[in-house]
């Protein structure tokens, strides 16, 4: 069930606008869903403004939504800029400390820490920043690294650090594969997975949708993914009294 608070113009080459939903309707969208269906997590992407954070804010807290995964998205894969800066103050301290995970690539993580990110020392050192201001985890994504191995970083608060490297799929085929990757984490937290074993589950999802889509050719600029290279069965979790409107 999806939420939309912005809608946006935009194709393989780039963002052309953003037009942001108003708070209330993204209320009222969440509470509809929330009303009927229920859920057992939840992935936040693009806030565009400090309104639409308050309001995602305030809804976690009424609705004491659990598995939150938060995708920091600032920048889009074309460089266009996502988020204004008081938004970005904003979801820091609104938001970080509501999630079970956040979720940023290099530029992002870069933008917060206020300097540039160019090895692994530097990703880690990063990540424990972002958790001393409130994150419970971190997923540091290294793909705007050089080389090539791809490496990224899981820390939690606890001190676990896991180091997940792969070797670089070659492709253009890279538009939405860092809101593939935290969607595919929130499902398999919402299926009962650990956080380690939910962020294993969705980088191999990830590459193999990379892989899948190599050959594809979709625009002539940044082409997404093969989300559906390997479709599955739905698979049933019951819903408790936990999972609805309270």
């Amino acid at each position: 069930m999806t939420a939309i608070t912005a809608l946006t113009a935009q194709n393989t080459l780039g963002v052309r606008s953003i037009h942001g939903v108003p708070p209330q309707i993204l209320r009222d969208q969440i509470d509809a869903v929330l009303e009927d269906i229920g859920l057992h997590a939840v992935k936040i992407g693009m806030l565009h403004s400090p309104e639409i954070v308050q309001t995602v804010a305030t809804a976690i807290d009424r609705h004491s939504l659990p598995n939150v995964v938060l995708d920091p998205v600032m920048m889009a894969t074309s460089g266009a800029r996502l988020i204004d800066n008081p938004a970005v103050e904003l979801l820091v301290r609104e938001l970080f400390g509501r999630a079970v995970l956040v979720t940023p690539n290099l530029d992002e993580a870069s933008l917060l820490v206020g300097r540039p990110l160019d090895d692994e020392a530097a990703m880690e050192s990063a990540a424990h920043e972002l958790l001393a201001m409130g994150a419970s985890a971190v997923l540091l994504k290294g793909g705007h690294l050089a080389g090539d191995v791809v490496s990224d970083l899981l820390l939690t608060q606890l001190g676990e650090m896991h180091w997940m490297r792969a070797s670089r799929i070659h492709t253009s085929n890279t538009h939405g594969t860092g809101c593939t990757l935290s969607s595919a984490i929130a499902a398999h937290l919402a299926l009962g997975a650990s956080l380690l074993e939910a962020v294993q589950a969705a980088h191999a999802y990830v590459r193999a949708a990379l892989l899948a889509g190599v050959q594809v050719h979709t625009g002539t600029g940044s082409g997404p993914l093969n989300h559906a290279h390997a479709p599955q069965a739905m698979r049933l979790k019951p819903l408790d009294s936990h999972n609805y409107l309270a």
